[in-house]
């Protein structure tokens, strides 16, 4: 892409879309013009990018005229009632809530895996995966390809800064209040985060699973195409500030092992493996923090189950989980 794009970022002052900025600035993408956009206390707030400082402008139903793309990360409320405003005007909305994933009509885009499908979108609307399913199959759909997945167990380990800047902020009062023996009360979580797991990440759903761990089954299926996939997810909030983590077992159509499972990640983009275990060497939630790409390790054999492997998988939720990936898609365009 080298024609200059009129580009609006809905949510600008956030941390998804402050990581936009940086993403659109660092990827050198094409920015004729740029205008952010956000709620009324937020209006009038000056950001700089390459150079210059923008103001960011209070977002109405009239703030996309002219606009090419779109970026949308402020929630799925303000995407469902200003997305399809944005599509009228002609833009083509990239959204990063959950609010349009599922419909059919919507292509539901991971740019290293199905990124034709970008190209097919009717309401003039793309949607974001969620960042769990994203680096997860950052890890598998390379293993997909060549060896047909057919069941994924996993059980995720889900930074604070899933739950925005407040998640953040809410572990470091934690902190600090249990280091001075005062007396906290949680806001954001519904237990203590420090020093403690949470196993509810979104809110649960009749089956007892959340609606987080249901996103990994319904949004993987619809990017992969696979609607006979099958899969079972415990989602957990640990107190780590950013980047996620993933374990797997991945179950296969075909025979595979270690050594073919590492292969099949060679020359593949977005996904590096880092695995050996007998030298410390695996990937942890720091080696992605502010990174690209999505690191794998502890690739090892199943001991349950047939043609199945355990994998471990990391990566940065608000880069690649969020805006990287959304300004990838803008590249495709």
């Amino acid at each position: 892409m080298s024609e200059p794009k009129h580009v609006a970022i809905v949510g600008a002052t956030g941390a998804v879309g402050e990581e936009m900025l940086l993403c659109l600035e660092q990827r050198n993408f094409p920015v004729g013009k740029l205008t952010l956009l956000a709620s009324a206390r937020s209006a009038g707030k000056r950001i700089p990018f390459r150079g210059e400082e923008i103001v960011v402008q209070e977002l109405t139903h009239d703030s996309f005229a002219g606009v090419d793309i779109a970026l949308f990360s402020a929630g799925g409320g303000i995407s469902k009632e200003f997305g399809p405003s944005a599509a009228a005007a002609g833009a083509v909305v990239i959204d990063n809530s959950s609010a349009f994933r599922m419909d059919e009509g919507v292509p539901l885009v991971v740019p290293e895996i199905n990124p034709a499908a970008a190209k097919d979108h009717p309401k003039g609307i793309i949607a974001n995966p969620n960042c769990t399913t994203i680096i997860s199959l950052m890890a598998l759909a390379p293993l997909h390809e060549k060896f047909g997945l057919k069941a994924i167990i996993a059980s995720s380990y889900q930074a604070v800064s899933g739950s925005g800047a407040q998640g953040i902020v809410e572990l470091e009062e934690q902190v600090k209040a249990i280091a001075t023996g005062q007396p906290f009360e949680p806001r954001v979580y519904p237990r203590q985060i420090a020093f403690n797991v949470i196993p509810q990440v979104d809110s649960f759903t009749e089956n007892g699973y959340t609606k987080e761990e249901l996103k990994m089954l319904n949004e993987g299926r619809k990017i992969l195409g696979h609607d006979d996939l099958k899969v079972s997810c415990t989602c957990v909030r640990v107190p780590v500030y950013r980047s996620h983590s993933v374990s797997i077992t991945a179950v296969f159509e075909k025979p595979i092992d270690v050594e073919a499972a590492r292969a099949a990640y060679a020359g593949k983009p977005g996904i590096q493996v880092v695995d050996d275990p007998e030298n410390k060497v695996f990937p942890v939630p720091l080696d992605t923090t502010g990174k690209d790409d999505c690191l794998v390790g502890r690739i090892r054999k199943n001991l349950v189950l047939d043609n199945a492997l355990d994998l471990w998988v990391v990566g940065d939720q608000v880069r690649k989980g969020a805006a990287l990936n959304a300004v990838q898609i803008a590249e495709i365009l």
